[in-house]
């Protein structure tokens, strides 16, 4: 949930659908790629919808582990490498390959799959300003005080106004 202070950006699942086919029309130019990675679990989603868009049939996916409790980002834990196979594209540099991710908060994920990968296109959904420098390409910048809140992270539920004593 969003801390004190923070913005909430809830985003439906037909956003997101619209959003994802958004940055596939970003990406229409910037390849050929020859393999997808998809940092999961947030860039599981988008990757599927940029695969099918591009017509991209190899998807790899590498685990990290960044928000242990749902608000704070811990420590990074790798869980699962991105496999020698795809690694060896682009000559070992990741050139060709696409690395799909929901968002960019910090960029201390995106820095850990571009030291695995360092010619990789980087693209997200959604950047923060101080992940953005890792990113190639994304559809929505949203403040670093913005707190995301994703489809598959949410049921429906009543939401308050933005004004307080402004109900009903």
């Amino acid at each position: 949930m969003a801390a004190a202070g923070e913005k909430a950006f809830p985003v439906s699942w037909d956003q997101f659908h619209r959003d994802a086919r958004a940055l596939a029309w970003r990406l229409t130019g910037a390849g050929p790629f020859e393999a997808i990675v998809c940092i999961t679990r947030g860039g599981l989603v988008p990757a599927a919808v940029v695969a099918r868009e591009l017509g991209i049939r190899l998807i790899e996916t590498v685990c990290i582990a960044s928000y242990h409790d749902y608000q704070e980002q811990g420590a990074l834990t790798v869980l699962k490498e991105v496999a020698p196979s795809i690694r060896a594209i682009g000559d070992g540099t990741g050139r060709g390959v696409l690395v799909i991710d929901d968002l960019t908060d910090t960029g201390r994920t995106a820095q850990v799959v571009r030291d695995l990968l360092p010619r990789a296109h980087f693209a997200t959904v959604y950047a923060k300003p101080a992940g953005r420098p890792l990113i190639d390409t994304f559809v929505t910048e949203v403040s670093q005080d913005t707190w995301i809140y994703f489809p598959w992270d949410m049921g429906l539920a009543y939401q308050a106004p933005l004004h307080p004593g402004s109900s009903g």
